[in-house]
């Protein structure tokens, strides 16, 4: 019997990651898309997927899954592009950091055609096909954002995917609520790792950057255009986010500026005993958010 085909259309690191993450999953092939011949060349000699090729039209018409590998506005023009193409009965997916905007983007697709948006909470500080590894996703979270009218079968194929590549567990969430959350768990950290780096003391430091500063840091030396495609598709979520961490830096320095010891005391004890609740279990989400699996 003839496999089934997993088209991985986008071969940097997240992209060219699954496609080796998804070698050998139960009866399909994964064919890797990129627009440049160097890319599909390197993915062909390493192992990256099955195969790769640079029609995209070609592999996405007898795809039985496609994942939208690129960056947010390009995930965006991939779907208005070729939103005729897809195979009837497929399932399409993609990796974007922000859901609302892909998934009301995916709305161009007919009605034959299933969208499950999803967010593989993995990355590096680096891109590219180079750096991709099969191990990427290895104990990360796999968030996934159904909409009314998936099928069954393809919200299960997600799972058994998720748990293929190595993915701790399956976190379920409407759109809105994974660009709240993300908003604080991911896109406000990068903001402060960017704003240290705008110190203008930040070379003088060199030869004294403990640990805490490098893991602050790590991530500031981000993938511009992404990170601003991110931002911006995000902003309401994210301008929240930051404001309420201004209010709460501001809450720091003025206990620090009052010389009052007994109160920052009691504002680094609530704060830490908040992270170690973290650590243990983590505070109880609703019923519409929960892990799985």
């Amino acid at each position: 019997m003839e496999k089934k085909t997993i088209a991985v259309v986008g071969l940097g690191l997240i992209g060219g990651s699954l496609a080796m993450a998804l070698r050998g999953f139960e009866d399909y092939r994964i064919i890797g898309v990129a627009r440049r011949q160097e890319t599909v060349d390197y993915a062909n000699a390493h192992g990256v997927g099955d195969m790769a090729a640079t029609e995209a039209t070609e592999v996405i018409r007898k795809a039985d899954v496609t994942w939208l590998c690129l960056p947010p506005q390009g995930i965006l023009d991939f779907l208005e592009t070729y939103k005729n193409d897809f195979k009837p009965g497929s399932l399409v997916t993609d990796v974007c950091g922000v859901k609302t905007a892909i998934v009301d983007g995916a709305k161009c697709l007919p009605p034959s055609v299933d969208f499950i948006g999803c967010h593989p909470m993995a990355g590096k500080e680096v891109s590219g096909i180079t750096h991709a590894e099969g191990t990427l996703f290895r104990n990360a979270h796999f968030i996934i954002t159904p909409r009314k009218g998936n099928t069954a079968e393809h919200l299960e194929l997600m799972k058994r995917m998720g748990e293929y590549m190595g993915f701790r567990d399956v976190v379920t969430a409407t759109p809105q609520q994974h660009d709240v959350i993300i908003a604080y768990t991911s896109q406000v950290m990068h903001v402060m790792a960017a704003a240290v780096c705008d110190d203008p003391d930040l070379f003088d430091c060199k030869g004294f950057e403990g640990g805490s500063f490098r893991d602050c840091t790590r991530v500031a030396a981000l993938d511009v255009p992404l990170w601003t495609q991110l931002f911006s598709l995000n902003a309401p979520a994210l301008c929240k986010v930051i404001r309420t961490l201004e209010d709460n830096l501001r809450s720091y320095r003025t206990a620090i500026e009052s010389g009052d010891r007994t109160k920052l005391a009691e504002k680094l004890e609530y704060s830490a005993a908040r992270k170690r609740q973290m650590n243990l279990e983590g505070p109880p989400r609703g019923d519409s958010y929960k892990p799985e699996g």
